[in-house]
């Protein structure tokens, strides 16, 4: 039972160290590239751990997303729970695959996010013009194959499963 809870803890901190990382301030230009680390986090534990980590998680997180950024309630909710559903269809898949073909479908999952983002920000009389607001899922997926090596050993040296 302990292992169990002291599993739980491994999650809840990485996902509030990509929190803080989220809110981290940069400078205007490093802000369009600013990776979705919250999205990459959430996205490993549920490929990881699909049993522990779902769209209950995406809901939380997002709703703390939310508060954090300051944004319209349930804008990161919507986005991570569709982007986290989908990737728990195709868990499985992204498992086998390499790092690079994983590093394009998070690519994708996170244009998906930045898109979702974009069509509620522009509703709001918002948003980026151009297809500037998807740097952040470039700069996501460049860093896939960095944070997923750290977080898989992670798991396997506190036995998260």
């Amino acid at each position: 039972m302990s292992e169990q809870v002291h599993g739980y803890w491994i999650i809840v901190a990485s996902l509030l160290l990509a929190a803080v990382l989220a809110v981290l301030p940069l400078t205007r230009v490093l802000l369009w590239w600013r990776p979705e680390w919250i999205l990459l986090v959430l996205l490993y534990w549920t490929i990881a751990l699909p049993h522990r980590v779902g769209l209950v998680t995406a809901l939380v997180v997002g709703l703390l997303a939310d508060v954090m950024e300051g944004a319209v309630l349930g804008q990161n909710m919507l986005c991570l729970a569709v982007v986290v559903t989908l990737a728990r269809l195709m868990y499985q898949r992204l498992r086998v695959f390499s790092l690079l073909q994983q590093a394009s479908v998070i690519f994708v999952l996170a244009g998906l996010h930045q898109l979702i983002t974009q069509w509620l920000q522009s509703l709001q009389g918002g948003g980026a013009s151009g297809f500037v607001f998807l740097f952040p899922a470039l700069s996501t997926a460049l860093l896939w194959p960095l944070v997923m090596p750290v977080l898989r050993e992670l798991r396997r040296s506190y036995k998260v499963n």
